[in-house]
């Protein structure tokens, strides 16, 4: 008797529960997607676990919670309306700032958008496509004087409608190579600008935060939660930038301030396939490692390295709007998730990152960047030595 009163009671729960989902689902704003499918199968799973192991009562709790929990996940947040909405967005000369600029304009916002160039192709062509609501201003945010000018300019602009949103996009990535190999000053200059340039115009705005309770996105990497290798400078500045953006996300709570963080995938963006511009770095790399160093390395090592990275970044994906898309939800959603993640294959990556064994993701990772058919020269020497 109780067992059939048990199982009516689950299958009443998972009843009303699957009209809710249809309901929801009837919206052109929920899709299921394979997160949503994953959540239901869970369920399912549970409500047979439920039924076999536990009481009556405690089982019902327990899967009516889960149904209100999943049903409270898989809801599509309510978008906030754009009318007098305006928004900082730094590192605009190209890629995802580039994007945002655009997709921001079109929608009605009032744009504030840092270039590092007024008059690069970039900006130019942002001032040609845009409506006059956008605003260009240039700014290196290694310089705190151009941090201090945008402020005064984005508090003259926003004198009526405040500052809704500060997002944090520009970053740069000035090697990709072994750790050993990246000179001081590539350690210095990521983290001048990925991580204190960041900081110092986030600290800068947060007044005008929070008198609108707005929002900090910011744009971060993967390379910031793993280590990557051949990363190692930039993974760097992205970890310090991760950590300081989380403090602030718990910090700032209380005055109403919403911290969201974008982990994009593999996109074409920036320099990224700027062959010159690496060519450059490459001869400046060997014009200043040690004697001993590039003696145990070797230039064909290095040469390597680079030409392995233009054909990792051949297979990057030229479709940006995944990461447009999620700044979008986190400056506009009612209620914005804390981290983004955008772009194909991430979740399993971070999933293989952080909960299988170390040999396992270990082995992932390398298998992703350590694809060199030369050896270091000196390793190739060992080799041989061994092979005698």
């Amino acid at each position: 008797m109780e067992t059939g009163l048990s199982l009516g009671a689950h299958a009443c729960i998972l009843l009303l529960f699957g009209l809710l989902v249809l309901l929801r689902l009837c919206s052109p704003a929920a899709l299921l997607t394979p997160a949503r499918l994953l959540y239901l199968l869970l369920l399912v799973l549970l409500q047979w676990l439920c039924h076999t192991y536990l009481p009556t009562s405690l089982g019902i709790a327990l899967l009516g919670a889960a149904c209100c929990g999943v049903l409270g996940m898989s809801a599509p947040g309510r978008a906030l309306p754009v009318a007098g909405k305006t928004v900082f967005i730094t590192g605009c000369d190209s890629g995802f700032g580039h994007a945002v600029a655009h997709k921001f304009d079109a929608m009605g916002f009032q744009v504030i958008a840092s270039v590092l160039d007024i008059g690069s192709a970039g900006a130019k062509e942002l001032r040609r496509s845009c409506s006059a609501r956008l605003t260009l201003v240039q700014m290196d945010l290694t310089k705190s004087d151009d941090i201090q000018k945008a402020l005064q300019l984005t508090k003259t602009l926003t004198v009526e409608t405040g500052l809704w949103a500060l997002i944090n996009n520009a970053g740069v990535c000035v090697h990709f190579g072994n750790a050993e190999l990246s000179l001081m000053s590539t350690y210095r200059g990521c983290m001048e600008v990925n991580f204190f340039g960041t900081l110092e115009i986030t600290q800068a705005f947060l007044p005008l935060l929070r008198r609108s309770k707005g929002r900090i996105v910011t744009v971060s990497s993967p390379a910031g939660d793993h280590s990557f290798p051949f990363l190692a400078a930039y993974g760097s500045s992205k970890a310090a930038l991760n950590r300081v953006m989380d403090t602030f996300r718990h910090e700032l709570k209380p005055w109403g301030i919403k911290v969201c963080q974008i982990q994009p995938g593999c996109f074409k963006t920036g320099r990224s396939n700027d062959l010159s511009s690496w060519e450059h770095q490459h001869k400046h790399q060997l014009a200043n490692l040690s004697e001993e160093v590039l003696e145990d390395y070797g230039e064909e090592y290095l040469s390597e390295t680079i030409r392995l990275f233009m054909e990792f970044d051949r297979t990057a994906c030229e479709d940006l709007s995944p990461v447009v898309d999620s700044i979008t939800d986190a400056v506009l959603s009612e209620h914005p998730k804390h981290l983004y993640f955008a772009g194909k294959g991430l979740r399993i990556m971070y999933f293989i990152g952080d909960y299988m064994p170390f040999p396992i993701s270990d082995g992932f990772f390398r298998a992703m960047f350590l694809n060199n058919t030369v050896l270091p020269r000196a390793l190739r020497k060992q080799c041989s030595k061994r092979g005698e």
